[in-house]
């Protein structure tokens, strides 16, 4: 499906054409919608990385043992299959990917709270929250295209993922805090640009239901752009 803004097509309400109040108040709708998903997320992602944190056995084993690299592959492959399933499936199976890869982020970033103190995730989560919020208003309020700046962050994406791989056996600090910065960057990018294509998501037209799920991959992407670009900020510090 394109989401391009010039050839959307207009929401339909009661089986006509929307009028422009109609679409104006169903996109605010939906994009509440989009943001209390990604938001509980979020909560349930803190919840569960305090839960493990808590639990010094299970932490010993994510921390020091071979699962936290099970979990790495999980959220990888998972994070390639979620869209799909979300979009493809039904609505229950949707809210189940999203949840169980919130969880799974929880998990893994849990050794965060005995590397960083926590004045320092809190301080840094609430530098994310209110850079993310700017951030996401952009790319909902600006009648610019993003499209090719979204272009440009997803390669440079690319490119962050090999620098990291690489430093894993390069074990640079100087390049450990490129990555950090270019993370940071990137991901501020990249949630202007999802933002923007979140709505016109919207504005393309859909059933009901068909919006539920656009609403649960819409959270999907801003929850990533969230969570990534926190940990690179908290690595910063």
């Amino acid at each position: 499906m394109s989401f391009d803004p010039q050839h959307s097509h207009q929401p339909q309400a009661y089986g006509v054409a929307a009028t422009r109040e109609e679409i104006d108040a169903g996109l605010r709708s939906y994009m509440l919608r989009v943001y209390n998903y990604m938001a509980l997320g979020v909560a349930f992602t803190g919840i569960v990385a305090l839960a493990v944190a808590s639990t010094p056995a299970l932490m010993q084993t994510i921390a020091v043992g071979p699962f936290k690299w099970v979990l790495f592959i999980g959220i990888i492959g998972l994070g390639w299959f979620a869209p799909r399933v979300i979009l493809t499936g039904s609505t229950i199976t949707g809210h189940i990917a999203f949840w169980v890869y919130a969880a799974m982020w929880g998990a893994l970033i849990a050794p965060m709270f005995y590397v960083y103190t926590g004045d320092s995730i809190a301080r840094v989560f609430f530098i994310t929250s209110g850079a993310f919020a700017g951030l996401s208003l952009y790319g909902y309020t600006t009648k610019r295209s993003l499209s090719a700046m979204g272009s440009f962050m997803v390669v440079g994406l690319i490119g962050l993922i090999i620098a990291s791989v690489v430093n894993i056996f390069l074990a640079s600090t100087q390049l450990d805090f490129v990555i950090s910065v270019a993370g940071v960057l990137i991901f501020a990018g990249l949630t202007a640009w999802d933002t923007q294509k979140i709505k016109l998501m919207y504005m393309a037209g859909d059933s009901q239901s068909e919006m539920t799920k656009k609403s649960i991959f819409g959270a999907l992407m801003l929850y990533l752009d969230f969570i990534n670009m926190f940990m690179f900020i908290l690595h910063l510090f």
